[in-house]
């Protein structure tokens, strides 16, 4: 049975544009199995994020919109104290799916509409417990399991297994058929182009 295997990162801009894409697909393909690779954009930080990268940031939200017009919410940079800290965010999906296996989509999907529509910073713990709480985790046990070292050791195997698969950038997307692995797009891709790729991959193409 093919599978999908989507590497990406839940405060990844590129990935928010790309998670349209993500949902047709996996309707389109719901009868196949869906893997998340969560790629550590960040690692931890207590220090805020220095200006001139909060500005790069900014121009990168509205080269995104410009391009592919998806909607993000720029309240984000003058409500928050952002830190450049994604790792928090990616052990928030490995922990959701510990404790309610084929819960990833459901806590990246939160974590986006915290970051880029609500204009929460899922980098904040307190922030990360209530989207657990919102998708029904237990958030005493969330916030247990979410700094456990053996859920950084989790992230750590994830982000090696995505560098293995060649995905230095997110959003990347591949798929695994007959014990091969195909490279289906290494960043933005629009729907149309990715499914015309899975068909030829199925096809033995």
């Amino acid at each position: 049975m093919p599978r999908f295997i989507y590497v990406m990162d839940p405060m990844c801009s590129w990935c928010w544009a790309f998670n349209p894409s993500i949902e047709s697909l996996k309707t389109i393909y719901s009868q196949y199995e869906w893997d998340y690779l969560m790629g550590g954009l960040a690692p931890d930080s207590d220090q805020p994020m220095p200006t001139d990268m909060q500005q790069k940031l900014q121009a990168i939200w509205q080269h995104i919109e410009q391009q592919t017009g998806t909607i993000f919410n720029h309240e984000f940079w003058p409500k928050n104290k952002p830190r450049r800290s994604t790792y928090p965010a990616c052990r928030a999906v490995i922990t959701a799916e510990h404790l309610a296996p084929g819960s990833s989509a459901e806590m990246i999907n939160s974590i986006q509409k915290a970051y880029y529509q609500d204009a929460s910073n899922p980098s904040n713990k307190d922030v990360l417990i209530k989207l657990a709480k919102q998708i029904k985790l237990d958030p005493v046990v969330f916030e247990q399991r979410l700094n456990e070292p053996e859920t950084q050791i989790e992230l750590d195997a994830q982000i090696n297994q995505a560098h293995t698969l060649g995905a230095q950038g997110f959003p990347s997307l591949f798929i695994e058929n007959n014990d091969e692995i195909t490279a289906l797009s290494y960043g933005y891709c629009t729907t149309e182009v990715l499914k015309k790729r899975i068909e030829e991959v199925l096809a033995g193409k």
